[in-house]
């Protein structure tokens, strides 16, 4: 018997350790994870880098309040920022406080500037903003809010790639349009350049606010440090997580000078967020997957991965519908419903996870090896082949 909660519908495995692209299960089997903890393990298990971080912080301190300076804080936050458009970051733990924390900063400003009813936040239907209460009224989902009532009011919602809808939902009370620069859990969709561009001229000429939520998508896992920069816009807010962390919990905002002058003391906090422990980590992985030359090598690979896949769709046609994705955010849409393909890529040893659409998501660690997507590639096809 299980004395955990039932909310999650567990696959009856468990791992014992993992190195690098692959986990060991407790009943000796060996996998190939391109899950990679839902696009948290950014570079992989057991990283010697980061386990040498934790160990020698370890030793030294943890935790101390956020009443007091955290000097790795500092160093992180600096090194964000210069990468960055952001010049403030507030730390959090996770991707959903980094998305409700988004919101706070919205809404602040203009409270700050005297505009306390611009409150309401313009999203995507079926999005995904994380699972706080606010977030899933954020998203949008039937599914997600069903049950957990009342209504969160400041919310509103237009269809992705509808722009009629979207101008006509902007109203005197809209403070900020909130999407997902590649919706992950939505899909693997991506927006487009020119949309978001549109996005950031809209927002100028409403005078609103502009959140990228680059929780999923960021932190180099495009093939760019963030998603968005490849359209050369800049927004206002960015909630970030998973990656940042490489499997240490860590989440934040980053903003612009104009809407952080809202958060004044008080107006915030997080007992957790942004630890003595998890700066250190964060600033080891922002050292690695910052690099041009990381970077680059994560472009490479993802046009390799992409084209392999493209060929597959032709040979299976009626199988793979589509290929989705930008550098190592990956969707497969099927035909059909995706759960019987993800556990025969299971029985394969090849680790995936399902998406919206009938899409099967793929997120290897930043750090993979050619020949881990190769072998990828051969269970895929091989699934492929089983279920014509």
């Amino acid at each position: 018997m299980s004395y955990l909660a039932k909310n999650y519908n567990r696959k009856k495995i468990s791992f014992k350790f993992g190195k690098g692209s692959y986990l060991y299960s407790t009943d000796g089997k060996k996998y190939l994870d391109f899950v990679s903890g839902i696009a948290v393990n950014s570079l992989g298990h057991a990283h010697p880098k980061l386990v040498k971080t934790i160990k020698d912080q370890s030793k030294k301190l943890w935790h101390v309040s956020n009443a007091f300076q955290i000097p790795e804080g500092e160093k992180l936050a600096k090194k964000l920022c210069k990468k960055t458009f952001a010049d403030y970051v507030m730390f959090q733990n996770s991707g959903a406080e980094a998305t409700e924390a988004a919101i706070k900063v919205a809404r602040r400003y203009f409270y700050s500037i005297g505009k306390p009813k611009k409150n309401r936040i313009l999203c995507i239907k079926n999005s995904f903003h994380g699972r706080t209460i606010a977030a899933i009224f954020a998203s949008g989902s039937k599914k997600m809010t069903e049950g957990f009532g009342p209504k969160v009011p400041g919310f509103d919602h237009f269809r992705f790639g509808d722009h009629k809808s979207l101008k006509k939902k902007i109203t005197k009370n809209t403070a900020a349009i909130m999407v997902e620069t590649i919706m992950g859990e939505g899909g693997i969709k991506e927006i487009p350049d020119w949309c978001l561009k549109d996005l950031r001229k809209l927002c100028n000429e409403k005078k609103i606010l502009l959140i990228l939520d680059e929780v999923q998508c960021g932190i180099s896992r495009s093939g760019d440090f963030f998603a968005f920069e490849k359209s050369k816009v800049k927004p206002d807010i960015v909630p970030i997580a998973k990656g940042i962390g490489g499997g240490f919990p860590i989440g934040a905002v980053l903003m612009n000078k104009k809407v952080a002058k809202g958060m004044t003391p008080g107006t915030h906090g997080s007992t957790f967020g942004g630890n003595t422990l998890a700066m250190a980590v964060g600033n080891t992985v922002m050292d690695i997957v910052s690099n041009k030359k990381f970077l680059k090598n994560i472009k490479n690979l993802s046009k390799y991965f992409l084209s392999s896949l493209n060929k597959l769709k032709e040979k299976y046609p009626h199988i793979i519908k589509e290929i989705r994705g930008r550098g190592l955010l990956i969707g497969i849409q099927l035909h059909k419903d995706q759960t019987k393909f993800i556990k025969r890529l299971m029985d394969n040893k090849l680790l995936t996870i399902r998406a919206a659409e009938n899409v099967v998501r793929i997120l290897p660690p930043l750090n993979v090896k050619k020949n881990e997507i190769y072998q990828a590639l051969k269970i895929i096809n091989k699934v492929c082949l089983e279920s014509k």
